[in-house]
């Protein structure tokens, strides 16, 4: 099957304005009466459901937390990209179109990328108007620092709080449209399942988290905004409740699943301390502007400090490795996150790690605060500190933070074309629900840019051309593929509801956790893979048989929830293996041992890999089929990515 991604042709500065101008209009008369499904109201979902409200549509948003302002977009700490060159500092649209594609080791699209670069300079606008208290200069302008993988500043932010800031912003003006009557939002109601007519998506299946009622709610179109799908890992950055069943009952409905193995671990995380964590903690990247990354430069300078015999103050300039700086000069501590994680795992590896686990490195202020002053230090970054103080009951400003890698962010998810949509028509993807922007590694501070630009900036005007394609009929709740896909769920609740085993739902997903940490995590080989191939598998089979699953459906029932989440990630955990198996090179976050440089850097296979890997499910325990979009280069030149 050859996947079109509708790329418009013609120089990369004009295709989006083109492709705008040649995309088809519903005129306002006639929106109101098209039903517009979304699912999801973080940044993307939040701020496309606000906008298409805004021009006229009947929009209907779904959130399974008790109210859009808990979406996990509110726990982006950094800041926000945005090629506005306020500082003067030689940034522009192109580069960071270009910073994007090298950071995202050359697989993704060209189009999109630009696309994302071109309208990042109109979300800062959008959310200055809205309110959003953006960092500013002594003098009252906007302030940029600097995040990994680029060596301009562009970031724009809101201390430590950027994401929870962004998301007020879209929280407010989707309000406005709830007040208005053009957005009926249905809180604590979590999407099941998708509806799909005649080859279109026309609905979606629910389940009420208070009342377990099981409904269908028909649109003309749905939009998926519903995040990654990192808590495969079980520990990870991501609130507890973020999951994958959207998108894979999407998948399972026929939208293909785009390289669900792109997966990004995050370098600044507070390290684990036990099995009693069912969640981690991030430290921001943007710490990385004044902290330096260090480990002790011997084996016996870092047993001393593991065991308490020497303090991290006390050891010496000489017998420091600043690991990134040395390595990577031109770049230093702010290498994109993939080779930060990497090198710290180098360091760990050579039992050069510390803190009483040995699993970490080094976090270190002390410059900063001797050069700016800690109240300046604390101005930047104080809530940040406050938060590790509260965690760990370790002071930063008088010694190095612990950290260490942790899965943060996906950048594979449902394939989409240059419109948002899915190969489904009528369904679409936005965000980090999507696979489109980042390649194989995102940059730091471009997953709040993505969310937005999707949302605000690109799907209301693409979805217009798909409405006005298909005419403002009403749906036909009657046809028979809402009562088939709603049993559907029914019967699928039921069987989980019948499992009656010895084992928790908490308990199969730290196993799954765990083998996906060791074989498929920052470093991957075949042998690795392999077995984990084989663990999952039997690990899913064991979880059909011997979970537990308590209480009843008709009632407020957190087990019953995440069984049906779990047994999603069982099955994506296989996909993501396969995926991975297949790419035999490394590249971003994927890195197979055997596909490496001298140097120890990814080494990619363009002649072989240069493509988009979209996987389509047939059928339980049957093999995906794999589709590829080849990538073509046109703008850019592939080479071997550097940042030393």
């Amino acid at each position: 099957m050859s996947l079109d991604a509708k790329i418009p042709q013609g120089p990369l500065a004009e295709k989006w304005s083109k492709h705008k101008f040649n995309l088809k209009l519903v005129n306002p008369a006639n929106k109101r009466k098209y039903d517009v499904i979304v699912v999801g109201t973080g940044l993307a979902g939040g701020a496309a459901a606000a906008s298409l409200a805004e021009l006229g549509y009947n929009v209907k948003a779904f959130c399974f937390q008790d109210s859009p302002r808990r979406a996990h977009s509110i726990a982006a700490q950094g800041g926000i990209n945005a090629a506005k060159n306020y500082q003067n500092d030689g940034d522009s649209v192109y580069r960071l179109f270009y910073d994007t594609i090298k950071g995202g080791d050359y697989r993704a699209r060209e189009g999109n990328v630009y696309r994302l670069a071109e309208v990042s300079v109109n979300i800062i606008d959008q959310c200055v108007a809205q309110g959003v208290p953006f960092a500013r200069e002594y003098g009252g302008l906007l302030d940029n620092r600097s995040f990994g993988g680029s060596q301009v500043s562009r970031t724009f932010y809101a201390r430590g709080q950027t994401g929870q800031q962004l998301l007020l912003g879209a929280y407010s003006a989707l309000n406005r449209q709830i007040h208005l009557g053009k957005v009926k939002m249905y809180t604590r109601t979590e999407m099941l399942d998708v509806v799909v007519v005649d080859g279109q998506a026309k609905g979606i299946v629910t389940r009420n988290l208070i009342t377990g009622e099981i409904e269908t709610h028909s649109g003309h179109a749905v939009l998926l905004g519903t995040g990654g799908y990192g808590n495969v890992f079980y520990l990870s950055t991501n609130a507890m409740g973020s999951n994958v069943t959207a998108a894979w009952r999407a998948h399972k409905r026929g939208a293909f699943f785009a390289n669900p193995c792109f997966t990004q671990i995050h370098p600044t995380c507070i390290p684990v301390t036990g099995d009693h964590q069912s969640k981690l903690t991030l430290m921001s990247e943007s710490l990385r502007n004044d902290g330096r990354v260090w480990a002790p430069k011997t084996v016996e300078t870092a047993e001393k400090l593991r065991k308490g015999q020497l303090k991290a103050a006390d050891v010496k300039e000489d017998d420091r490795d600043y690991f990134l700086e040395r390595k990577y000069p031109s770049f230093g501590n702010l290498v994109p996150r993939d080779v930060a994680s990497r090198n710290a795992k180098e360091m760990v590896d050579d039992n050069r790690g510390v803190g009483a686990s040995g699993i970490a490195v080094f976090l270190d202020f002390a410059d900063a605060i001797n050069r700016l002053g800690k109240d300046a230090v604390a101005a930047k970054y104080g809530n940040l500190f406050d938060m590790y103080y509260q965690i760990t009951n370790e002071d930063p400003y008088t010694q190095p933070m612990r950290i260490y890698p942790a899965v943060h962010y996906t950048m594979g998810g449902l394939w989409v074309d240059y419109n948002l949509s899915t190969n489904i028509p009528g369904l679409y993807a936005l965000g980090e629900c999507n696979f489109s922007d980042h390649g194989a590694n995102r940059l730091g501070a471009s997953a709040l840019m993505q969310g937005l630009a999707d949302g605000y900036f690109v799907i209301p005007y693409t979805l217009g051309d798909y409405l006005a394609t298909i005419g403002p009929k009403p749906v036909d709740t009657n046809h028979p593929a809402f009562a088939k896909t709603k049993q559907e769920t029914v019967d699928r609740i039921n069987k989980l509801l019948s499992l009656k085993g010895t084992r928790t739902v908490d308990d199969y997903h730290r196993s799954l956790g765990h083998i996906m940490w060791e074989y498929c995590g920052m470093a991957r080989t075949e042998e690795g893979l392999t077995k984990a191939k084989g663990l999952i598998s039997d690990l899913r089979a064991d979880f059909w048989k011997n979970v537990i699953v308590v209480g009843e459906n008709d009632e407020i029932n957190p087990a019953l929830e995440k069984a049906g989440r779990v047994a999603d990630f069982l099955e994506l955990g296989e996909l993501m293996v396969d995926d991975a198996l297949m790419r035999r090179e490394s590249c971003g976050g994927h890195f197979r041992l055997e596909s490496q440089t001298p140097e120890g850097e990814a080494l990619r296979d363009d002649d072989n890999f240069a493509f988009v890997a979209a996987w389509e499910y047939k059928a339980d325990n049957q093999p995906e089929v794999l589709h590829k979009e080849v990538l073509d280069f046109e703008f850019v030149h592939l080479t071997q990515r550097s940042y030393k």
